[in-house]
């Protein structure tokens, strides 16, 4: 079987439509004893997800922990937007660009979860699918994923989905919808020329100077510039909406920034 992991992690480096309609649930009984090696996938061994193999699996609950720069799709700017500031980067391997959310201005530094903002809890979907891969209709998993280890059981005692793993498979599914989405998405933007490089220097009250490199934003004078047609165009297929959120989102960067400072200040007193 050729495997194939189509919601791979894109994050590593710099800095809806109704998808129940398009989704299918694997019968996850129906693939006992199946391993995919460590050689087809290039990454940890992999298994697909059954019953008779997994039945014993428990499932924890997603959490950002203290991660910094998380991929997010379209189908998660509006929600997002309103407490992290959204860029583009590049994918280091492929030079493609992706959309991700920022929690942090350094590693190990989840700003939000600090700043008890209503928002604190945002997970994105790339972090609910962790330990979980798909292709086409097939769901597998990486046995040793942390995720796994404690928590909700993954099936009832008659073999079917537990709650916890029916949420998933769904997030699933959304995922996969709004990563092709959002490269449609970025697609358009590429086309009108409206990926920009931005500049972002902060000064902290503990003298540090920082600035971010490698992320880009909506260019909003090129997106003023455009014609009526072109416009409209963006409208009908949602992509104004989204080009508009990521531009707003952009103000959450004092807000994160002095979510830091009141945690220097903590520090100092």
């Amino acid at each position: 079987m050729d495997f194939i992991d189509v919601i791979e992690c894109r994050c590593s480096g710099a800095f809806s439509r109704d998808v129940k309609k398009s989704w299918r649930c694997v019968d996850l009984k129906a693939a006992a004893g199946y391993k995919i090696k460590k050689e087809e996938t290039g990454m940890a061994s992999l298994e697909l997800l059954n019953f008779e193999d997994h039945g014993g699996l428990q499932l924890q609950q997603p959490t950002v922990g203290d991660r910094h720069f998380i991929q997010v799709v379209a189908d998660e700017f509006s929600v997002a937007a309103a407490h992290c500031p959204l860029f583009f980067a590049k994918n280091p391997e492929t030079g493609r660009f992706y959309t991700a959310a920022l929690f942090g201005f350094h590693r190990n530094e989840n700003l939000l979860a600090a700043s008890g903002d209503a928002g604190a809890s945002f997970c994105p979907l790339d972090i609910v699918r962790e330990g979980f891969f798909v292709s086409d209709d097939q769901i597998a998993i990486d046995p040793a994923h942390p995720r796994f280890h404690s928590g909700e059981t993954l099936f009832d005692e008659q073999g079917e989905p537990g709650e916890e793993l029916r949420k998933v498979q769904h997030m699933l599914g959304r995922f996969k919808a709004g990563l092709e989405e959002t490269d449609r998405f970025i697609d358009t933007m590429l086309e009108h020329r409206l990926i920009e490089p931005i500049d972002i220097a902060l000064r902290f009250d503990d003298g540090e100077n920082l600035s971010l490199a490698g992320l880009y934003s909506i260019g909003l004078d090129s997106l003023n510039e455009l014609d009526d047609a072109a416009v409209l165009a963006l409208f009908r297929k949602g992509y104004l909406q989204l080009a508009y959120a990521m531009i707003g989102s952009l103000k959450r960067i004092p807000v994160l920034a002095a979510v830091r400072n009141r945690q220097l200040a903590g520090q100092r007193s």
